[in-house]
C-alpha cells in the first residue's frame, strides 16, 4: 500500500490542490492520497509542523509525507528528502524539518530531479511529486538526490520556566476553537510537583483544576486538559474557546503554582 500524505497551503478554493493530486494520479495511478490538511495559513511553517508532527504517528511506516509550505523556488532554499523515525518527507528546507522533528534524521538528501521550467513557479507538482512518488515505490533516497549534513534549524518559542511558574503562549486554534498551548504535559508535571495551580489568561480569566475530557464540566464552562498532542488546551464544553474567551495565536498564558500546605 502505497501512501502518500499531503500536508499544504493551497486551501481548497482554488485549483491548486485539485492540480498537485491529479498530478500525483497521472504518474502514480494506484497512490492512495491521504489529506492532513490544506489550511495552513499562508507560509505559516510552525502551524503546519504542529499539525503533521501530531498526525503522522497514526500512520503505517513508510508513508511518504508531502509538505506544501513555502515552497516557491528560491536560490537560497533547498528541496529535501528525508527519512525519519521509518518514514519519508518531502519539502523545502525552510525550518519546518527542525519544528516536525525531536531528533536528527536518519537519511537527508538535496533533491537533483530536473526541473521543469513549465512548473518552476509549482514545485509541488514537479520535483515533489516526482520525489514522493519515487519513494512511495519503494526507491532509495540516494537515487534522487545527494547527501547533505544536516536541516535549516528553526527555534519555536518555549516557555519561560521558574519554579513556581509557567508562562507559555497559544501556539494552535483548532477547528472546535479549542486553544493550544506551547506547555507539554511532561514540562507541566515537572515543574507542578502535585502543587494546586491557577491558569491565568487574559486580563481576569482563571482556571484552577485539570480535567480529564471535555464534557466533565458542564456545557458552556471552560476548563483546561491535555489533549491528544500532550500540550495544554484551554476549552469550552461545546463552545467556541477562542471567540468566547478572546484567545489568538501568540497571548500569553501563565501558570502559577502554589506553595505546598
Amino acid at each position: 500500500m502505497a501512501i502518500i500524505t499531503l500536508t499544504t497551503d493551497l486551501g481548497s478554493k482554488d485549483f491548486y490542490q485539485a492540480a498537485l493530486k491529479g498530478s500525483i494520479l497521472t504518474i502514480f495511478p494506484d497512490a492512495q492520497i491521504i489529506d492532513i490538511t490544506h489550511e495552513v495559513p499562508s507560509f505559516n511553517i510552525s502551524y503546519a509542523a504542529f499539525v503533521l508532527k501530531n498526525a503522522y504517528p497514526y500512520f503505517p511506516k513508510g508513508t511518504v509525507h508531502l509538505i506544501g509550505i513555502d515552497s516557491v523556488f528560491s536560490e537560497k532554499t533547498k528541496y529535501l528528502a528525508l527519512k525519519y523515525n521509518e518514514h519519508f518527507f518531502v519539502g523545502a528546507d525552510n525550518g519546518i524539518f527542525s519544528l516536525l522533528f525531536d531528533g536528527p534524521p536518519e537519511e537527508i538528501v538535496e533533491l537533483n530531479i530536473m526541473q521543469d521550467l513549465k512548473y518552476l513557479h509549482f514545485p509541488l507538482v514537479d520535483i515533489f511529486v516526482k520525489a514522493a512518488i519515487h519513494l512511495a515505490k519503494s526507491g532509495k533516497l540516494k537515487e534522487i538526490g545527494l547527501p547533505v549534513d544536516g536541516i535549516e534549524e528553526r527555534m519555536l518559542l518555549h516557555p519561560v520556566i521558574e519554579p513556581n511558574m509557567i508562562r507559555g503562549s497559544v501556539i494552535y486554534v483548532d477547528t472546535f476553537s479549542n486553544v493550544i498551548t506551547n506547555i507539554t504535559k511532561d514540562l507541566f508535571s515537572k515543574v507542578q510537583l502535585n502543587r494546586e495551580f491557577t491558569l491565568h489568561f487574559r486580563k481576569s480569566e482563571t482556571i484552577t483544576q485539570l480535567s480529564w475530557h471535555y464534557n466533565e464540566v458542564a456545557e458552556g464552562e471552560k476548563l483546561c486538559l491535555f489533549g491528544i498532542s500532550n500540550h495544554l488546551e484551554i476549552a469550552i464544553n461545546k463552545g467556541k474557546a477562542s471567540g468566547l474567551l478572546g484567545l489568538h495565536l501568540g497571548d500569553i498564558v501563565r501558570i502559577e503554582f502554589h506553595p505546598q500546605a
